[in-house]
């Protein structure tokens, strides 16, 4: 990645992109399954924290514990024991090269040893023991979740009045209005039995459950601020009227773990909040109520996520069960003292979760199920995060990952996008709100750049339980990102001729470890197109439920993406489950200079055998007016008719067999193969979501089977028609676009 810490992401893409690690044989500590866990720090990477976090397979006889052994060069051993396969010491370490190796308490089986180097770049991120951090969240009095900024409204001084008052007057009419708007909860709503394979009509009951349940927790977690605000009765009552609705619906019902898991996560974590925020004002009997509603509904969800010794440790690909732990992260955090099986789920929960956030990137941030569901976690995050900085003192804000998480929120929802990019939901228009609020949580002059070129402001309910003023105040100074960008770890690469531009042209390219893995697509090698924030080659279709006979058959399909299909459409194998992860991509090559940016993507596993290449590069000529150069190389050992894909937002116009141009809302974009051999056609998709429109097409390419088949294509920003020449000397190509050259050998 091409931000101030390149170094650092160019030896993170190493330790991603290796199967196994560079410096170590084959061991017990690296499973060749792709579900289980990876080990690491590997490979001699600079880390992105301090201390960083150690993770590695369980070994083969299930030992009740390891004993890890971290060697500083030139210096002694440092050894700890540690119950769950992985560790994170609790302070930094001196900055240096280390290795790191782990056995089975009490036996002579090593791993093989695995290096690391903490150095200048790296940030010191410290999480305390849990006997510290329970300490300290008993010593801390109630309300634990709110900051020492949120005081009584009759205590303000008029600088705080004149920003926040439009908040209040809009969070109190919300809360009026929704008092007669919402409906009366209760388990009857939700009849039907949830099975397996879930039908439209359980899809459909199950997203009633997880709207109803938002919302009603909404409105008791907001009321029940406001009375702490404002002490108006009205509030109070409509608190405890949500509240005993909430703890009313029955925990082995619709709304329970098994049926509903994102409902009863909620209902637990909102009671928790508002016995938190009334502290005092809550009658004995009633606390009593919500807190055994939240101890029955919570002790649940530890129980899935504790079984097996923790199954995230070893199997962290879940992406309920992720949401889930940071969930019970926070409900143990406030029930510490009044729920007696708090401290359990607390001492397996947060360390745990300080050493890995998240499975879907590595520390430098990401999230390869898309920018749609990064997004959803942005929101969630900030619902638990706010809270448990103040209840802990650990601001998971400050968390290397966290930032890296907002840069990539920079790179691909860049200020203007009108769509969010790869996987699930990518056709959906970014909420700013969401980023706004998680950079607004930062000390970061990128943060501050980001949040300032969002504009607007972010949800009332957040921003009135937020520290005042918000901490991105403290940035003096705002700087826009890089206008290039490598995630290794998930392989994403953002090209923008100009972040810091409102007229930017946007490239993306994804070629995943993740492969078509949960809400990721079989888009390995797939690319992107905006201009000044239209999208121009977008990914087809829509997201209606996870699943879904029309998610299977055409949304989560290669041939709804701007990438390689053959013979009719038939494209990356996405079916199976851990095959999902091994059927995947790679980017073998990225380079940022000042006149281009290059990227290369290896596709082959991804099509399951079906081809024996599938390569892709990618020039952005940003001295050739920004043109993009797209080179394919395809094989198999059978005749194949390859077809490179795109799909626009608007009819596109076929000028001749070799090229098509798009146009949407005064921006274009000109696609001209440069191979004679590829023509284009139009086909037809299934029907698009009622009011938008979708245009498919592709360039054909007949190949034998005996020789290496190749795409050139031209994608001419701005339809500006620069010149082209194609030139050869022996087996070396140069194309020459505008003047400026390219080499393809």
């Amino acid at each position: 990645m091409k931000f101030n810490r390149q170094g650092l992401f160019q030896a993170l893409a190493l330790a991603s992109l290796c199967a196994l690690s560079l410096n170590a044989r084959a061991d017990w500590a690296q499973s060749t399954d792709p579900l289980i866990v990876q080990p690491g720090p590997t490979n001699n990477a600079v880390q992105a924290q301090n201390p960083p976090g150690f993770t590695w397979a369980r070994h083969p006889t299930g030992p009740a514990a390891y004993e890890i052994e971290i060697t500083p060069a030139g210096g002694a051993p440092v050894k700890a024991v540690v119950e769950r396969n992985w560790y994170l010491p609790a302070k930094a370490l001196p900055l240096g090269s280390y290795t790191w190796r782990v056995r089975p308490n009490g036996s002579n089986d090593w791993s093989s040893p695995r290096s690391f180097q903490l150095t200048s770049r790296s940030t010191v991120f410290e999480v305390p023991d849990n006997a510290t951090l329970r300490n300290r969240i008993a010593a801390k009095a109630r309300p634990r979740a709110l900051p020492p900024s949120f005081t009584l409204y009759t205590s303000w001084n008029a600088s705080k009045k004149a920003e926040l008052d439009p908040y209040v007057s809009r969070m109190t009419n919300e809360i009026k209005l929704q008092i007669n708007a919402l409906p009366l909860l209760n388990d009857a709503r939700w009849p039907i039995a949830i099975t397996t394979p879930l039908t439209a009509a359980m899809a459909s009951q199950q997203t009633d459950i997880r709207q109803r349940i938002n919302e009603a927790s909404r409105q008791l977690e907001a009321a029940a601020i406001m009375w702490r605000m404002k002490r108006d009765p009205m509030f109070l009552n409509e608190a405890l009227r949500k509240g005993d609705q909430l703890a009313s619906l029955n925990p082995t019902g619709p709304t329970s773990y098994a049926n509903q898991d994102q409902a009863t996560r909620q209902i637990s974590v909102s009671l928790i909040k508002a016995v938190d925020s009334l502290a005092g004002d809550l009658d004995a009997p009633r606390k009593a109520r919500w807190l055994e509603t939240v101890r029955v509904r919570t002790e649940e969800i530890y129980r899935n996520l504790a079984g097996d010794n923790g199954r995230l440790d070893q199997y962290p690909f879940d992406s309920h069960g992720n949401t889930s732990l940071v969930f019970l992260v926070l409900i143990s955090s406030l029930s510490l003292g009044d729920i007696p099986e708090a401290q359990k789920w607390f001492d397996f929960s947060f360390r745990a979760y300080a050493n890995a956030p998240s499975p879907w990137a590595g520390p430098e941030g990401g999230f390869a199920n898309g920018t749609a569901y990064a997004e959803y976690a942005a929101g969630y995050l900030v619902q638990l995060w706010d809270p448990l900085t103040q209840a802990t003192g650990v601001n998971f804000y400050a968390k290397p990952w966290a930032l890296g998480f907002l840069d990539f929120a920079t790179q691909f929802t860049p200020p203007g996008s009108k769509i969010h990019a790869f996987g699930d939901g990518s056709e959906t228009k970014p909420d700013t709100r969401v980023f706004h609020a998680f950079g607004s949580r930062m000390v970061s002059p990128r943060a501050a750049w980001y949040v300032d070129k969002l504009g607007g402001t972010e949800d009332t309910l957040s921003l009135l339980q937020a520290p005042y003023p918000m901490p991105v105040a403290d940035t003096k100074t705002q700087a826009p990102p890089s206008s290039s960008a490598y995630y290794p770890s998930i392989g994403w690469v953002s090209m923008h001729s100009d972040i810091g531009s409102t007229a930017r042209s946007s490239l993306y390219f994804k070629s995943s470890p993740y492969g078509s893995f949960n809400h990721s697509h079989g888009d390995q090698n797939g690319i992107l197109l905006s201009v000044a924030g239209q999208p121009l080659l977008v990914k087809a279709g829509w997201y209606d439920w996870y699943g879904s006979p029309y998610w299977t058959d055409w949304y989560h399909q290669s041939r709804s993406q701007n990438a390689i299909t053959f013979d009719g459409g038939k494209g990356q194998l996405v079916n199976g489950y851990r095959e999902q992860l091994q059927r995947n991509g790679k980017i073998t090559a990225f380079s940022a200079q000042p006149g281009y940016d290059y990227a290369e993507g290896d596709a082959t596993a991804a099509y399951g055998g079906q081809l024996t290449m599938a390569k892709r590069q990618v020039w952005h000529l940003r001295n050739a007016g920004n043109a993009i150069l797209v080179r394919d190389r395809l094989s198999a050992s059978v005749p194949h008719t390859y077809e490179f894909n795109l799909h626009a937002p608007v009819a596109m116009t076929v000028e001749n067999t070799g090229a098509v141009k798009i146009a949407a809302n005064g921006q274009s974009v000109c696609v001209r193969s440069l191979n004679g051999n590829a023509s284009f056609a139009k086909w037809a998709g299934p029907a698009p979501k009622s009011g938008v429109t979708e245009d498919h097409g592709a360039f054909y390419l007949p190949n034998d089977g005996k020789s290496t088949a190749e795409f050139l294509v031209l994608l001419d920003v701005g339809c500006k028609r620069p010149p082209v020449q194609v030139a050869a000397s022996g087996s070396v190509r140069t194309v020459t676009v505008a003047g400026q050259a390219v080499t393809l050998n």
